[in-house]
């Protein structure tokens, strides 16, 4: 019998009931004619509602309140069947006494109903009291007899009058409710920063901004614990805006907002808007919060007692809602990965005792809630392995169930929806599989939140803390995060393979919490924790495992981008238990159930699977991609799984040509040979994919042990320029310990914007031409800087275009550079000796001076080329004209142009200027006249001693 209550079965019949009572009182002045269908739902319907929802096993049943809204179904029936005038005087008690067990249930239960159906039932139940006394009279039944009710003209006008007002209280509530809430985030505002409110220098104020009033606040709410508990809670979630505030109104609440704060906050601010907003700043999403000014507010009330009130109040409070908003408060002073918080809650624990009182009210919770589970999984388990054929029975056509004796009625109709059957209320669609969370289970993902939070940034005292109090009584949390997950994905039931009948919509997001939260208590590393998860007596390990390897169907047919988020995170958990180990007990236990060529399949699968969701957020190659170093890391200890993530090898055939052939040197030709015939486009390896955006450094810990880690490119890289990676690897300097990587990481934003830039590059290619030739161009500058620097020193000053040599001694000059040119014309070094040759031919045919003008314009137009393309590689015109002005590189070639056009258009010296370029594009002589030179006086007094000699 015990299983009724906990079985979905009867809930199904209950559903089946009210299809049946809808079709009694389809027409409610007209009775059915139907006596059986009558007395079946008077005598049986109503008799097993009242023993079911009588019954002591209900009042423990959890399944209750994921069915509340049966509950409130059988409600609506039972009152519109009371409503019906033909309802016999000795049956409306059956009724009666039925609405009223099921309203007593929905108010223990604390089941919401609606404002009319509440009014229904008080109503019922007054003239239950009434007809009951009146029974009770002796002349009862005189006066039954004289007086007979009249009945109205229109008995339904008041239900028409009750929902056109619910209509209008809609709709005064849709308006409405962007005003009231920008009215409450100043009332934020104002118990905030009490202070503004009074005349600087008074008393008053000295002691509001001492924090006396916020102190004051946070002493209040507890003592209003025990006396007032919705202003508690009230008072909880005044704190939480306070410290992470969102703004969810429109532009009139916005406006509303504003006019407010003038008018009580900032009256002596009317002109200065910048000030308003900056008290406006602190709302707005994750990405734009000023999470400094949070920090700040966060650091404030902690001062005043903030981490000590949620505490106590988890400490002390028996109210499930009081708890949980404990529980959020502690979960925004922690939010951010404040570290002074988590240090003032340490300090908090370890003394007075209080950590064993504070962990053994967690630990009840993760109990209560395992429990929870443990009571309804198996039997939801078994409704779903039957559930196909249950679909193939209703496909059948089996829509009806006979009772004995009915004369073959259909009673119980399975095809008919209770929406058809009842077109005034139609109730939501039930689903029949996923079953919603009981709120023993729903509190443990705020609590599991909260604990991540505590060990947010690898925060090991409190690691440790979590595992081990060294209290009378430890409670280890960390094991328990492991049971919850446990029980969670079903392994209880000894079904690892079935992780789809346990993981649905509804309780995805909490696995996907408990996942992170295991993965903070790893992270650091903490090996103490490692060792307990992986070492644990539970199926936790094998249940992470499974999750990467399996495909959690039906989950994943339509809600994949969920699917993807578990694996993520299971993959980032076994990261977190392999970092840093370089035994092989962890790899051990993690490869017991991972088999490398499953593995390996779910890798490749997870990169073929990006091409079919592309809308979803979270990308299928990262996942992959996240698997892949997991088994790089895993592969270090097996040698299967270590040549199976080699990618395949391909044949060389075909890359033996032309070019080869002649052993060119020259790579654009070479590209150009190979390029000529048309190459089959052949999907790449995904282990190669992997491979290549995979790279890994070597980093030493305070121990002065070396470690290797391995690390996924952001396929961003991909668009960084060879200047830069030159530029940074050249002029990155070191600190005062010899380290590079505070310098690296200060230009790491310019770096990353830069590369934003590369990528919208692609999509101008004119631009994207010039720019990807930059080096070229800057090549070309300077060896004509240098030529024409050369002609300058062997012919000036020259007269009518003749030199100091000879012609007959150009010309050999002449054949001979042409013939070294003709040898080394099949590589890059023949380009030199080529052009001298032909400068040497334009001397001899246009003379010295129509050479350096021919020189000089080339040089100009080629440097014009370099800016444009220079600007296009960072993307300079698009910062502003502050940041072009303030950008030296910019700058320096803007000069480098200058001083071209001085010396083709007033002077050939100014040429010799350009020579300077030399230091700037040889790093290691900038570097060294800069550690010569480092004392400016003595550059100074050399140059004035130069001058007088």
């Amino acid at each position: 019998m015990k299983e009724i209550y906990t079985s979905n079965h009867i809930w199904k019949l209950f559903d089946d009931f009210t299809v049946d009572m809808a079709r009694v009182c389809n027409k409610r002045e007209k009775r059915l004619s139907d006596p059986i269908l009558e007395k079946y739902i008077i005598n049986v319907v109503f008799d097993t509602i009242t023993a079911f929802f009588s019954s002591p096993f209900s009042e423990n049943s959890t399944s209750l309140q994921t069915h509340h809204t049966i509950v409130t179904q059988l409600l609506q029936s039972s009152i519109r069947l009371l409503d019906c005038p033909w309802l016999q005087q000795q049956h409306r008690g059956q009724v009666e006494t039925c609405i009223k067990t099921l309203s007593m249930t929905a108010k223990n239960r604390s089941i919401p109903l609606s404002l009319e159906l509440e009014a229904l039932i008080k109503n019922v139940l007054a003239n239950s009291v009434q007809n009951s006394l009146n029974r009770s009279n002796p002349n009862y039944k005189s006066m039954s007899r004289s007086a007979r009710p009249i009945p109205s003209s229109n008995p339904w006008d008041y239900k028409n009058i009750i929902e056109k007002l619910q209509d209008i209280i809609n709709t005064l509530e849709e308006r409405l409710k962007p005003l009231v809430n920008a009215e409450l985030s100043v009332l934020v505002d104002v118990l905030h920063q009490p202070e503004l409110l009074f005349q600087e220098g008074t008393d008053v104020r000295q002691r509001c901004e001492s924090g006396g009033f916020i102190s004051k606040l946070i002493q209040h709410t507890k003592t209003l614990m025990s006396s007032e508990e919705k202003l508690c809670i009230k008072v909880l979630r005044t704190l939480q805006e306070m410290l992470i505030r969102t703004l969810d109104f429109d532009e009139k609440g916005m406006s509303l907002r504003k006019v407010l704060l003038q008018n009580y906050l900032f009256p002596n601010k009317k002109n200065n808007q910048k000030n308003e907003l900056a008290e406006l700043g602190a709302a707005g999403s994750e990405q734009e919060r000023d999470w400094a000014m949070v920090a700040a507010v966060q650091c404030r009330l902690d001062r005043e007692g903030g981490t000590k009130l949620f505490t106590d109040l988890v400490m002390s409070t028996k109210n499930d809602k009081i708890f949980q908003e404990s529980i959020q408060l502690a979960i925004c002073l922690l939010e951010g990965g404040n570290t002074e918080i988590q240090n003032s809650f340490y300090k908090l624990m370890m003394g007075d005792n209080k950590s064993e009182k504070f962990f053994k009210v967690l630990d009840d919770r993760m109990k209560e809630a395992q429990m929870d589970i443990k009571a309804t999984v198996s039997v939801n388990v078994s409704e779903m392995t039957h559930k196909a054929n249950e679909k193939e029975l209703e496909s059948a056509g089996s829509a009806a169930l006979v009772l004995p004796g009915s004369g073959g009625h259909p009673l119980l109709v399975q095809g008919q929806s209770v929406a058809s059957a009842l077109p005034a209320q139609p109730p939501p669609e039930q689903p029949e599989v996923e079953m919603e969370m009981g709120p023993a289970v729903t509190i443990m993902k705020p609590i599991l939140r909260f604990l991540q939070l505590l060990c947010e940034n690898h925060n090991q005292n409190l690691q440790n803390f979590l595992r081990v109090q060294n209290n009378k009584t430890n409670y280890n949390l960390v094991c328990e995060t492991l049971q919850f997950l446990d029980i969670m994905c079903g392994s209880t039931t000894g079904g690892l393979g079935l992780l789809g009948l346990y993981i649905n919509e509804s309780n995805v997001h909490l696995i996907i919490q408990t996942l992170e939260t295991l993965t903070e208590y790893c992270q650091g590393p903490c090996q103490e924790n490692q060792t307990c998860i992986v070492t644990h007596e539970s199926n936790g390990i094998d249940i992470i495992t499974a999750l990467i390897l399996n495909d959690i169907s039906p989950l994943s047919r339509y809600r994949m981008e969920m699917v993807l988020q578990l694996k993520d995170n299971a993959s980032k958990l076994l990261l977190a238990l392999m970092e840093s180990r370089h035994d092989n007990e962890n790899a051990e236990r993690i490869l017991f159930n991972l088999r490398p060529r499953e593995l390996v399949e779910v890798i490749k699968k997870a990169y073929l699977q990006d091409c079919e969701c592309e809308e979803v957020e979270v990308s299928s190659r990262e996942v992959g991609h996240n698997i892949y170093i997991l088994a790089q890391q895993l592969a270090r200890h097996n040698k299967f799984l270590q040549n199976l993530l080699k990618p395949q090898k391909k044949s060389p055939e075909g890359e033996e040509g032309i070019s080869s052939m002649l052993n060119l040197n020259n790579r654009p030709l070479s590209q150009m040979l190979k390029s000529s015939a048309p190459v089959d486009v052949v999907e790449q390896d995904p282990l190669e994919f992997y491979d290549q955006l995979t790279s890994q450094i070597e980093i030493v810990r305070e121990d002065r042990s070396m470690e290797q880690i391995v690390f996924p490119v952001h396929p961003i890289c991909e668009f960084l320029t060879e200047e830069s990676k030159s530029r940074v690897f050249n002029t990155t300097e070191q600190d005062e310990q010899g380290s590079k990587v505070t310098h690296f990481f200060e230009q790491t934003s310019f770096l990353h914007g830069e590369m934003e830039w590369q990528k919208k590059l692609r999509s101008m290619p004119v631009l994207y031409w010039f720019s990807r030739r930059m080096s070229l161009w800057g090549t070309i500058s300077f060896n004509l800087a240098v030529f024409i620097n050369l002609i300058i020193a062997f012919f000036y000053p020259y007269d009518s275009g003749q030199g100091a040599i000879d012609d007959s001694m150009l010309l050999m000059l002449f054949w001979i550079l042409t013939g070294l040119s003709v040898l080394g014309l099949l590589s890059q070094r023949g380009l030199q000796p080529l052009t001298l040759a032909l400068i040497l031919r334009s001397i001899y045919h246009l003379g010295i001076g129509n050479t350096l003008i021919l020189l000089g314009s080339l040089n100009l137009i080629n440097k014009v080329v370099f800016v444009v393309s220079f600007v296009g590689n960072n993307g300079t015109f698009i910062m502003g004209y502050k940041a072009m002005v303030m950008d030296v590189e910019f700058l320096y070639h803007l000069a480098y142009v200058l001083t071209s056009t001085l010396g083709l258009f007033v002077h050939e010296l100014f040429y010799s200027i350009l020579l300077f370029d030399l230091i700037y594009r040889e790093e290691t002589l900038f570097n060294v006249i800069k550690s010569v030179t480092r004392n400016g006086r003595s550059i100074l007094l050399t140059a004035l001693l130069a001058l007088i000699l």
